[in-house]
Parts: structure tokens; sequence; C-alpha cells
């Protein structure tokens, strides 16, 4: 298995791993939402349902979010290769190494060190388009492209 497929999969994992936490976390919403019994303190309770209504909410957007993440991630293409940056490259800098997918943060394959970033995050915008010998300046540091898988 090739680098890019290890990093591929590891941001497979990390997608799935967080939708199966929002989906964790939206069924114990809803056992709480139904096992909410009426009391005697209508108000608590009312406020006690309001504020788990609100946090299914927020969970079903974060829901919508990994969705669309897990789309964009679907459509990575890790056996092609260009002199190009785009989505799917794997790019080494002089500085720090980046794989163009979604942002999962640092993955570490073999002895390497990898940031998985999504193209429209800041370094992102910056890498997309670009060839080997390019530099480009972010937060007031130099980076050298030399490799792009």
């Amino acid at each position: 298995m090739n680098i890019k497929e290890q990093l591929y999969n590891q941001c497979v994992a990390f997608v799935e791993n967080r939708f199966q936490t929002i989906q964790n976390t939206i069924n114990e919403i809803q056992v709480s939402l139904t096992s909410e019994t009426k009391s005697s303190a209508g108000d608590k309770h009312e406020t006690g349902r309001a504020m788990l209504q609100l946090e299914r909410e927020k969970a079903g957007n974060q829901l919508a979010e990994i969705q669309k993440t897990r789309e964009l991630l679907s459509k990575v293409n890790i056996s092609k290769t260009s002199k190009i940056i785009g989505l799917g490259s794997l790019v080494y800098t002089s500085n720090s190494n980046y794989f163009i997918a979604i942002s999962a943060g640092a993955i570490k394959v073999n002895d390497d060190l990898v940031f998985a970033i999504s193209s429209n995050t800041p370094i992102g915008q910056l890498l997309m388009g670009k060839t080997v010998g390019d530099t480009i300046i972010f937060r007031n540091q130099k980076f050298t492209i030399e490799t792009v898988l």
C-alpha cells in the first residue's frame, strides 16, 4: 500500500469515527427526549426538552457537515498524479508535508508526518494550482514545493 493510500484510508477512518460519534450523540438525545416524562415541575420539564431539541439540532448540523466531508473525500482520486497541486495531491515542501483532501490533522505514515488539509483552508488555497519549485508564503514563513505526488 503506497503512502497516498494510507493517508486516504486514515482520512476515511477519521470521517467514519466523527460520523459514529455524532450518530451516537443523536441517539442519546433521542433516548433522553423520549424518556423525559412530564413532571410536576412543568417549566423545568419544558426547559429540559427545549435544551435537548437544541442539542439535537446542533448534532444534526454536525451530521450534515460530516456528510459533506464524506462526499468531498469520495471525490479524491489518489491514483491520479499530476505535476499541478489539486485534490488528492501529496505535497512535500521545505517546511511541512500536506495531503490535499479533508481537514483531518496530522497523520503519521511510516516516518513521514503529513497534514491532511482541505483545499479551502488558507494553506490549501495557497498550494492549489502550484507546482514543484514554486514558493508560497504562509504566516510569514516561506515554503518551497519540493515534490508533488
